[in-house]
């Protein structure tokens, strides 16, 4: 009887196949083990004021849950703000770390579904790298998310999503994030002779 194969997602076997050959040809690594690789997502969506609408917490964490089929933690908050009447430790908000085959897939579905559904989307800015090899983007509403039923849901939410890879550079981490497909603004090319700015040339991802 033949061996069933084993499931992978797509993304990672198109990092194994794809992306490291193209990492190591673009910057010349001396060994794969060089090679940077998406170590984890981490997603935070926060809710406020969750004493006086206790419902919001949990729905808000049901929306996280239901996107990343993983779930969340309540995060709290790490210091009093009078302004909005929050004492330290009070639950703020939620968040999730994925890891492995979880973050490839929702990887994929970010990509591929997701970000096409944001109204007026124009392409993800490439300012928002720490300078330490990780990305940060800002989404201003869950249903985006084809896993959200829109019937359902009783308050717009937006979240905050981090990339965190091994690169050691923003070049590095740039080029491993739009080979996996993210869909980064076009840059623009300057112009030798004017110096100043012609069309922006096509993004490869």
């Amino acid at each position: 009887m033949a061996k069933k194969a084993e499931y992978k997602p797509r993304l990672l076997t198109a990092y194994e196949t794809e992306i490291i050959p193209a990492m190591l040809k673009k910057f010349g690594y001396k060994n794969i083990m060089q090679v940077p690789k998406l170590v984890k997502i981490s997603l935070n969506l926060g809710v406020g004021k969750t004493k006086e609408d206790p419902a919001s917490l949990k729905k808000a964490v049901e929306d996280i849950r239901i996107i990343t089929a993983q779930q969340p933690m309540i995060t709290k908050a790490k210091r009093a703000i009078s302004n909005f009447k929050i004492r330290m430790g009070d639950p703020v908000g939620c968040a999730v770390t994925l890891r492995r085959y979880r973050m490839y897939e929702f990887l994929d579905r970010l990509i591929s579904t997701a970000l096409p559904r944001v109204r007026d989307f124009s392409g993800l800015s490439d300012k928002s790298f720490d300078g330490r090899g990780n990305y940060s983007m800002g989404l201003k509403e869950q249903i985006i998310f084809t896993e959200i039923d829109y019937d359902k849901v009783d308050h717009i939410r937006g979240m905050n999503i981090t990339f965190t890879t091994t690169a050691k550079t923003d070049a590095e981490a740039y080029e491993l994030l739009a080979l996996f497909g993210f869909p980064f603004k076009k840059r623009p090319v300057k112009d030798q002779t004017s110096g100043g700015a012609v069309e922006p040339a096509m993004e490869k991802n």
